[in-house]
């Protein structure tokens, strides 16, 4: 697998664009599904730590996200084109990140965990029960406790753009 350098998280995107009449439906953390008209294309599989973020010609609209716990990333749609998209770090086994759609419940720039004694910057709360999207050290052998752990300098975009109610969709 080629490593991109760091650096290269902010090199714009090319856009994979699919027309009207073909869009994508991708499924969400219910079962239901969304259409998509276009995803970023990247130029190698992304590492650990590494991400995209490329809005450039991307109409104003909604921000959702939809975790895929299974390929490890997490994607940042404005309506239906993707503007985002990271690798991500998710709940061990023994707390597991839960599966559905959530509405981002609250939004904190600066939080330390209580329960685990560490930093989460940049917190998009998505449960009740503390499970949130947060600035993390995304590397390779670590997990989160339920939580989804973002790249810091990617968790700072996301929290510039999104709001509370906005829908996080985690699929396995």
């Amino acid at each position: 697998m080629k490593r991109l350098p760091a650096k290269a998280s902010f090199v714009p995107a090319d856009r994979i664009r699919f027309p009207q009449n073909q869009a994508q439906a991708l499924r969400l953390g219910d079962g239901t599904t969304r259409m998509v008209h276009s995803l970023l294309q990247l130029p190698a599989r992304m590492g650990f730590g590494e991400f995209r973020w490329d809005d450039r010609g991307v109409p104003s609209g909604p921000i959702w996200l939809r975790v895929d716990l299974g390929r490890q990333i997490v994607s940042v749609f404005r309506g239906a084109d993707e503007i985002g998209t990271s690798v991500i770090l998710y709940g061990q086994d023994a707390t597991p990140t839960p599966i559905g759609n959530f509405p981002i419940r609250g939004i904190e720039r600066n939080h330390r965990s209580n329960s685990y004694d560490a930093e989460m910057p940049y917190t998009l709360w998505l449960t009740n029960d503390g499970v949130a999207i947060h600035g993390s050290d995304v590397r390779e052998g670590l997990a989160t406790h339920g939580c989804i752990g973002v790249p810091l300098d990617f968790a700072r975009k996301l929290f510039g753009v999104v709001k509370r109610g906005d829908m996080v969709a985690v699929v396995r």
